[in-house]
């Protein structure tokens, strides 16, 4: 591995910001106006809402871009598992840098063990980017239609997770989340990922069509950010489609800095902060390191309020959840 820091692999700016960098049209409202002016007087009323919806919106919606590559040293201190994954969304950044291009990010999957922050990195990064983000929850998903809409011609049919995101949203560019995606179930009729395999595709994902409203929308600067716990339950032409980082739970020491980070996050964010001490103790980091990240803040929210309860500034091992050490433990390096 190179001897220089990840922090070094591409110069940030002293500051970061998120200007609109230009407007970029998700649809053609021309194709718009054909598909409605064939629908009949009395049939298909969604379906005719939703394209007078469209048209009273527009086709525009903001293309953002970072002004600067990001100092993103908070994010590596708070998710120091994610290192490789954080490098590799800074060099996208800065290959937008200094250009009319948007920002293109090849697609990720972050193939890891449940509880280490998958789902926390996504958004995460969202925030960083500044572009929205829409979570879509693979494994209570029976069919294709939740990301590409369904017929329609089937009662109930509505516009699919894609077409939302791009047409009800702001951005041309926002960050959509698979969680899961190797928990999709299947059936004999529906291939869950089979939107997938066009909108993975930079080239096919310029003229993405849902099912519902049969009108191509441009999904080509979506970000895509997909999770799985198993990669075997993944097609290979998805996995061929994206950059996979295998995101292992953090150390001992790793854990203690994310507890720390999230102890003075949680402090800052809300007013009673003031009223506990700035730092917490090493037992109680000691504890919170065996804790999952993702049961991190549930397990801070209950120390920080029965600290308060003890009128007390500082919190004790005492005020953690019982149990939650030994419950979570697996999920970690020693």
């Amino acid at each position: 591995m190179d001897s220089r820091s990840s922090h070094d692999l591409v110069p940030a700016s002293s500051s970061f910001q998120l200007p609109v960098a230009q407007l970029r049209s998700v649809f053609q409202p021309h194709d718009v106006e054909r598909k409605l002016a064939k629908l009949p007087d009395r049939e298909h009323e969604h379906l005719r809402i939703t394209y007078e919806r469209m048209l009273e919106r527009g086709p525009d919606r903001f293309q953002v871009k970072p002004s600067g590559v990001p100092d993103m040293a908070s994010l590596y201190a708070q998710l120091p598992n994610f290192t490789d994954v954080l490098d590799d969304v800074r060099r996208h950044v800065a290959l937008a840098q200094d250009s009319r291009d948007g920002l293109e990010v090849t697609p990720i999957l972050l193939l890891g063990p449940p509880g280490i922050g998958k789902t926390h990195f996504a958004k995460k990064l969202a925030d960083l980017l500044g572009t929205g983000m829409s979570l879509v929850p693979m494994s209570s998903m029976t069919a294709g239609w939740l990301l590409s809409g369904a017929s329609s011609q089937w009662k109930g049919s509505k516009p699919g997770k894609v077409f939302e995101a791009l047409v009800d949203g702001e951005y041309a560019n926002p960050v959509m989340v698979i969680d899961e995606i190797d928990k999709a179930g299947t059936d004999a009729q529906y291939d869950p990922l089979g939107a997938l395999y066009g909108l993975l595709e930079h080239d096919t994902a310029h003229a993405f069509v849902d099912e519902f409203a049969e009108v191509p929308i441009d999904a080509s600067q979506v970000i895509w950010i997909t999770t799985a716990n198993d990669a075997r339950g993944i097609p290979e032409p998805i996995l061929n489609r994206m950059n996979v980082f295998e995101v292992e739970a953090p150390s001992h020491e790793a854990a203690r800095q994310i507890a720390r980070q999230l102890y003075a996050s949680i402090r800052a964010d809300h007013d009673w902060g003031r009223l506990v001490s700035p730092e917490p103790s090493d037992d109680v980091l000691d504890h919170l390191a065996t804790v999952a990240p993702r049961e991190m803040r549930r397990a801070l929210m209950t120390g920080f309020g029965n600290a308060r309860l003890a009128h007390r500034e500082d919190v004790q091992v005492d005020d953690l959840p019982r149990g939650t050490a030994g419950r979570s433990r697996i999920g970690f390096m020693q």
